[in-house]
């Protein structure tokens, strides 16, 4: 299939996968790259070592375009920038945060700059600082949340930018996709699905808790932070809920929740953040990348040719 993120990003399929903080790691971005979406390495908070470690497996792993996840609010964004910047990285995604200091200074290296927005403000914002295209995220998704729904997001940043917008957030497979393009995107970004993957490398208890999600069981914390995070319902999110509803401090807050999210792709069942969107109820086995791409496109041309038949 051919969109204008396909040509833009040079690969197969409209498909790229969520940065996720801990999960998203060269191995996994390889095999999405290779199956001919957009595989992306997730920075987070971790130093730049690290991520020139990942950049350079992934070099070795895949001749494919790939991308690295910028968390703008991380104390090493400076560095992981320079490290992006002198390998070259094809594609940068951004979030939590502006990234438009550092836009100029990628797209010199020939980097296409993609940053993850929350509504049509900052979209506008983000193709005035020259971004080349931008990831419409809406509630549905894991991990860090705004407030407007996919569904709703989309089309109207559709209308406010002119350059290619890439929806997210409850897509996980072909009904989802068609409907993305239908709301006028070129292409999604998928999280929660690929870790139901055979390539991401996580313990095997935070695969069986998406496994085993069902519709409702997902939540959402630390609002009142200004930094909400959606997450599968568990002993530890709904403590971490209580305890916002009872007045906790947000420093109180965050050092309780600090590491939980490592804690959860360790398999820590008890401590752990487990961070899933809502589309969690739909995904009910563990395959490789491949196959969730090519499945998906396949669900996306029944879709299309069951809409013919009507």
């Amino acid at each position: 299939m051919e969109t204008k993120i396909t040509k833009l990003l040079k690969i197969g399929y409209p498909i790229l996968q969520g940065g996720m903080v801990w999960l998203s790691d060269a191995q996994l971005a390889a095999a999405v790259s290779n199956a001919g979406g957009l595989g992306i390495i997730a920075a987070g908070n971790a130093p730049p070592s690290w991520v020139l470690e990942q950049v350079l497996l992934i070099k070795k792993m895949t001749n494919k375009p790939f991308g690295v996840n910028v968390m703008l609010l991380s104390p090493y964004v400076d560095e992981v920038i320079k490290v992006l910047i002198q390998e070259r990285v094809p594609v940068v995604t951004t979030g939590a945060g502006n990234p438009a200091k550092y836009i100029g200074q990628l797209k010199e290296v020939g980097t296409i700059v993609i940053p993850v927005i929350p509504s049509c403000a900052t979209a506008r914002k983000m193709e005035k600082s020259g971004a080349d295209a931008i990831v419409a995220e809406g509630t549905e998704s894991g991990g860090h949340v705004g407030e407007i729904t996919t569904m709703a997001l989309v089309p109207q940043v559709v209308d406010s930018v002119k350059i290619p917008v890439i929806a997210a957030g409850g897509i996980a497979d072909g009904r989802g996709f068609i409907a993305a393009l239908s709301l006028g995107a070129e292409g999604v970004q998928m999280g929660t699905r690929f870790i139901c993957s055979t390539e991401c490398s996580i313990n095997l208890e935070y695969k069986k808790a998406v496994l085993k999600a069902k519709d409702r069981d997902t939540m959402v914390t630390g609002r009142f932070t200004g930094h909400p995070v959606r997450c599968l319902k568990s002993n530890f999110s709904r403590k971490l809920l209580k305890l916002e509803d009872n007045g906790m401090s947000i420093k109180e807050f965050e050092q309780l929740g600090t590491g939980s999210l490592r804690k959860a792709v360790e398999g820590n069942i008890k401590e752990g953040t487990f961070m899933s969107g809502q589309i969690s109820g739909m995904i009910n086995d563990i395959k490789p990348c491949g196959k969730i791409i090519i499945d998906l496109m396949d669900e996306a041309q029944t879709v299309l040719n069951n809409l013919y038949k009507r």
